[in-house]
């Protein structure tokens, strides 16, 4: 055995950083965007917003075009590329020091009540003693998002060191607290409690609510009639009332909050056809900060660090300036080809959505699947019909009874399905197999178990759950 040199050709797919930066920002939605682009001015101090008086000194294509031919070797002509303007214009003598008397950033935060903090403030002013207030505490601090109490009192009894009685007597206390029904430790405790409340002396939906629950939940009219010896249409108009009343007491606290989405393109009508416009709205104008133009300008009375640091800055804040544009550029042509795949839906809505993949958009525009997938991630096109997200338009399709045409898009298909229910007779709802007979006679094949699968996509319950009996 001896150790020898032996050359050996291989090809490797390696990303560079401008490449990796390129991809980082395309599959990011509008606010990381934003986000993103914040944080690289907090970090880069070669690259400023462009204010609304400011004239660029270069436009955005030239600067996306000043890294093309470099990017690989790193070799830049800063000189070159800066040498047309050198002024800095920047001028911080007239900024002023915010007044003291102005509240911190941490004073002016605010946030939404919790049930937990409703409940506590209620139990400080129910007038309880030490003791009391104590349980009262533990209870609440058992209580679920949706209003329920967790743990039985032998629990608490033994946390609190108090007997069960008296944790009873506080817990009724607390029951009488809003949310109306909170605390209760089932559903007919909290329908109870609610209807005591509201003042609802019904001693036949006391009865349906205390044993009949079930039954009720399964429509089982008829049952409930028998063994309350009234007719079913008494049951029926009784326990319409429960529809006043909330199984979940602290749904109104939840923490979850809707968001307002912001459009990345908008398609609008023009001449007959659809022009797809990006949103720039509220979107920074990047450039990169003369200050440091002239600083670079003049390297040779800098140190060889700064030379290095200000080079290295430079080019990431033109790296992200150019990846940007390219983002824009992809997003723009991505939504021009689903406008053409879609056109049907766009002038006559979604029952005339078509069947498309990624692999269509990828083929028409020239880009792999993958760059289609991020960049129709987290991204929103307003149309005539709403604003939807891009992965909207992508969807599966259904073949024709006759196998002739274009397939149905299940998008479609769902729509049938919620439009039939909607207009079915409430005495008589229409079964899975009977929707699949109505589909059949409108040219579309699918199978019951799909059919049951929309339905429930679409939070339709079945046919014996939808049933009225009157």
């Amino acid at each position: 055995m001896k150790l020898t040199l032996r050359p050996i050709l291989t090809q490797k797919l390696v990303m560079t950083p401008q490449l990796q930066m390129a991809i980082r920002l395309l599959q990011l939605s509008r606010q990381e965007l934003e986000q993103a682009i914040e944080q690289e001015m907090v970090e880069n101090p070669t690259m400023e917003e462009v204010g609304v008086d400011d004239e660029p000194e270069t436009s955005k294509s030239e600067e996306a075009t000043a890294t093309d031919q470099d990017a690989e070797d790193l070799g830049y002509k800063w000189e070159e590329y800066f040498a047309q303007d050198l002024g800095d214009g920047r001028d911080f003598s007239g900024v002023a020091a915010p007044p003291d008397e102005l509240p911190g950033y941490d004073q002016t935060l605010t946030g939404a009540t919790s049930l937990l903090d409703h409940l506590s403030w209620q139990l400080k002013l129910a007038h309880l003693g030490e003791r009391e207030m104590t349980v009262g505490e533990i209870i609440i601090g058992n209580i679920d998002d949706d209003g329920y109490l967790r743990c039985n009192l032998a629990e608490i009894a033994e946390q609190s060191g108090e007997d069960e009685q008296e944790i009873e007597r506080v817990l009724h206390v607390i029951q009488e607290f809003d949310p109306a029904g909170v605390a209760a430790r089932d559903l007919s405790e909290c329908l109870l409690i609610q209807i005591s409340q509201l003042e609802m002396d019904n001693p036949l939906l006391e009865a349906i609510i205390t044993d009949h629950l079930q039954d009720l939940e399964r429509r089982r009219y008829p049952q409930i009639a028998r063994a309350l010896k009234v007719s079913k249409e008494e049951v029926y108009e009784t326990s319409r009332l429960l529809e006043c009343l909330e199984p979940k007491p602290g749904r109104p606290f939840a923490t979850t909050q809707n968001f307002t989405v912001t459009p990345d393109v908008y398609v609008v009508p023009a001449d007959g056809d659809y022009r797809v416009l990006l949103n720039e709205e509220g979107m920074p104008r990047l450039r990169v900060s003369p200050y440091y133009k002239k600083m670079l300008a003049n390297r040779s009375d800098a140190p060889a660090e700064a030379q290095e640091y200000i080079d290295s800055k430079l080019r990431s804040a033109l790296w992200m300036i150019k990846s940007i544009e390219q983002r824009n550029r992809t997003i723009v042509r991505v939504s021009e080809s689903i406008v053409r795949f879609q056109r049907d839906f766009f002038d006559k809505g979604v029952s005339h959505l078509k069947p498309l993949i990624l692999k269509q958009v990828a083929d028409d525009i020239d880009m792999h699947e993958s760059t289609i997938s991020r960049v129709t991630t987290n991204k929103y096109m307003h149309t005539p019909h709403g604003i939807l997200e891009l992965k909207y338009f992508f969807n599966s399709g259904l073949s024709r009874v006759d196998g002739y045409g274009t397939e149905v898009s299940s998008v479609t298909v769902r729509e049938m399905i919620r439009e039939l229910v909607a207009a079915e007779d409430a005495q008589k709802p229409l079964k899975d197999q009977e929707l699949v007979k109505i589909l059949k006679a409108r040219n579309v094949a699918v199978a019951r178990r799909t059919v049951a699968k929309y339905r429930t996509e679409l939070s339709i319950p079945p046919s014996n759950r939808r049933k009225r009996p009157f």
